[in-house]
Formats: structure tokens, C-alpha cells, sequence
């Protein structure tokens, strides 16, 4: 593997909560950042769901570098990776896995790959290219806190980040599982940003850390 300057572990443990956001306009990128660290929000994952994401989520690691590490999800195609670290991306999160990904990420990538997985097998097969951090996805459809607690049985040195499914109504069941770090989509609320209330992301951010303490 590379001599990265992150691991996800470090990512992981780094906090509670990782909001997941869509930037569909560049000037919503630093204010909504800022509003989410003083929120006590410490890692970001950017999304690359529209045009302008890809050159906003390069530019957040710098202003943020002592505070904020950045990750960008990967699409499905193992092509993508190299774009997501050209982006300046410190880590990076697929919704699956497969071989061909794996191999990219484990032999090519520059930056470390958090795949999701949802069975048992797939997290073993990750396991034999020595990643120890992955996604449950999609965490409620495939059975909640209890499928992942079954799964995480046999694994005590593996770290899972949930996400799916999770809502202010049961993310706290979450920490049952200590080896999870848990994830939002509510913290961003559209029309949130488009009013420019970045004051109602902290407060959102903030309950969403306290909570998840």
C-alpha cells in the first residue's frame, strides 16, 4: 500500500459524526464548512453527485487543514479513484466493493478507501487486501444495529462507519456498536443553505455530536 498521509482509522476515530453533503453551488462550500466545525463536526465527506463538487472539495482540506480532513465519495467505477484524489480528497468511500476496486485502491491509490460492504463475505474479501475500516451500507435495509452487531461478532479489529437508513429517530442505537463512527445526511438541510442559515447547521451539527457522545 502507499505511504499515505492519513489512515481511515485515524478518520474514524477522529469523531462521532460525518455529515455527507451535496455541494450544488460553489459559494455554499466554505460557510457551510465553517458552520459544521463549529458545529464540532470534524470530518466532511464531499460527495461528487454535481459538477462543482469536484473542484470545491479540492480547496477544503487547505482551509481546514488543522481541523477538517475531507474525503469524497467514490463512484462505482475503481476509474473514479484517481480523480478523487486528484481532488485533494484525503480518503475515500465507496457504496460497495468489488476485486477490481480493491486491487486500484490497495495497489494504485494514493489515498485510503473506506468500500461498503453488507455481509460477512464481502467484509472478509476486503480483509485479504489489509483493510480494517469499512461502510455498512445500506445499514437499515439490511437489518440495523442487530446485522451489525453480527456481523462485527467475529471482528474485533474492525471499525465500521453505518450509513443508510440512520435518522435523528435511531442513530443513537448505533453506539451500542462501539466500532462505528455515524453518519448524517440531516445536517445540511437544503433549504438551510439556500436561506443562508448557517446558524441552524451548527445547532444541527452540534446536537448531532453531543448526541452521538
Amino acid at each position: 500500500m502507499k505511504n499515505w498521509k492519513t489512515t481511515a482509522e485515524a478518520i474514524l476515530t477522529s469523531g462521532p459524526v460525518v455529515p455527507v453533503i451535496v455541494v450544488k453551488k460553489l459559494e455554499h462550500a466554505v460557510p457551510m464548512a465553517k458552520a459544521l466545525v463549529a458545529g464540532g463536526v470534524r470530518v466532511l465527506e464531499v460527495t461528487l453527485r454535481t459538477e462543482c463538487a469536484r473542484r470545491r472539495s479540492a480547496r477544503l482540506p487547505k482551509k481546514f487543514r488543522t481541523r477538517l480532513s475531507a474525503r469524497a465519495r467514490l463512484p462505482t467505477l475503481e476509474q473514479q479513484l484517481k480523480a478523487v484524489t486528484e481532488a485533494g480528497a484525503q480518503f475515500a468511500i465507496s457504496p460497495g466493493l468489488t476485486e477490481s476496486l480493491l486491487k486500484a485502491a490497495t495497489e494504485d491509490g494514493t489515498i485510503p478507501l473506506i468500500p461498503g460492504i453488507s455481509t460477512v463475505s464481502e467484509l472478509m474479501l476486503g480483509m485479504q487486501y489489509g483493510l480494517k475500516e469499512f461502510k455498512f451500507f445500506p445499514a437499515e435495509a439490511n437489518g440495523g444495529v442487530k446485522a451489525l452487531q453480527a456481523i462485527a461478532g467475529p471482528f474485533g479489529h474492525i471499525r465500521f462507519c453505518p450509513t443508510g437508513g440512520i435518522s435523528p429517530a435511531n442513530y443513537r442505537d448505533y453506539g451500542a456498536e462501539q466500532r462505528t463512527v455515524h453518519r448524517r445526511f440531516w445536517l445540511v438541510p437544503a433549504d438551510a443553505l439556500e436561506a443562508g442559515d448557517y446558524d441552524r447547521i451548527t445547532t444541527l451539527a452540534r446536537e448531532a455530536v453531543e448526541g452521538a457522545k
